[in-house]
């Protein structure tokens, strides 16, 4: 289904994001794990795409075997540093094929070969999906409806925040239909990117990105893959408190989560878009906690 008509259908959306795991017996786990998340029933489901397309077969296989399981709608993210014009448009052949509706386009990383391939912003691979779609290559007549990404703490590699909200406002002018934020762990931080996005004329819905803190290696490991994660000090002191005992941690993390979905639902948010790390144990209690069986039920009563 086209994001637009998901946010028409459901007002708002709740979606979970999945890495292709490194090998067969990972990958097995988390298909036997997708019971529980369908259960939950997500308005879509991410599949992420490694630097320079490092896990590009794995990301296609991934999404096609979550494309057969009932309840379960796919978005591939796709970078586009280091491919070239062709290279992007074969992918997005291959994936109308399969009959996916979505993309989340973004810019990425660069290959490790150094080469430089077609596009240099995320703004330029929007405007190459709408080609594709302007050329009729999809089922849909809109061809894939396109995701993309925003910074509410601030993007790393754009410390001018009034350029960086540019780059934003020339992916949507592009064609993007939505916007899913980075992790952020205040949700002031979100509550102003928000705003600064309408001032900046930025009118597509913007989805909260959240991922509940489950252990303290984890909490390291996102302050790396999410350069400039900012940890508040009350929830820094709530993770002391624990002395480091894993259960503990978890709770604490979990219980954060929570509290900022409960109040981005108070505060009208457009979806929440949980970062899994493959897991539905902590999205299934955030889900418990906050009185509901499944995203339906989120969606109607967090209005």
């Amino acid at each position: 289904m086209h994001i637009r008509d998901m946010f028409a259908r459901d007002g708002r959306t709740f979606s979970f994001e999945f890495f292709p795991p490194r090998n067969q017996e990972l990958s097995e786990d988390l298909l036997d794990s997708m019971e529980d998340f369908a259960r939950l029933r997500p308005t879509f489901v991410s599949v992420t795409y490694g630097a320079g397309g490092s896990t590009r077969e794995k990301t296609h296989d991934l999404v096609v075997a979550l494309r057969g399981i009932e309840g379960i709608d796919p978005m591939p993210h796709l970078t586009c540093v280091g491919h070239d014009e062709g290279e992007i448009e074969a992918i997005l052949e291959r994936y109308a094929r399969a009959g996916l509706s979505n993309i989340m386009a973004l810019r990425g990383d660069a290959r490790e070969d150094g080469h430089p391939g077609s596009f240099r912003f995320a703004a330029d691979l929007v405007g190459a999906i709408q080609r594709f779609n302007d050329r009729g290559r999809h089922p849909d007549h809109r061809g894939f409806g396109v995701a993309v990404a925003g910074y509410p703490e601030g993007h790393p590699q754009t410390p001018n925040r009034m350029l960086e909200m540019d780059y934003l406002k020339a992916k949507v002018d592009a064609g993007a239909d939505a916007i899913i934020t980075q992790l952020f762990f205040d949700n002031r931080d979100f509550y102003d990117f928000r705003e600064r996005c309408e001032l900046a004329g930025i009118r597509v819905p913007i989805i909260a990105g959240i991922m509940p803190i489950t252990s303290l290696k984890g909490m390291r490991r996102m302050a790396e893959l999410a350069a400039g994660a900012r940890y508040p000090a009350a929830l820094l002191r709530a993770i002391n408190r624990t002395g480091g005992r894993e259960e503990a941690v978890r709770r604490v993390g979990v219980h954060w989560a929570t509290e900022q979905c409960r109040d981005l639902l108070d505060h009208d948010v457009a979806g929440i878009h949980f970062y899994t790390l493959n897991r539905s144990t902590a999205t299934r209690e955030i889900y418990a906690t906050l009185g509901v069986n499944d995203s339906i039920a989120l969606g109607a009563h967090g209005v």
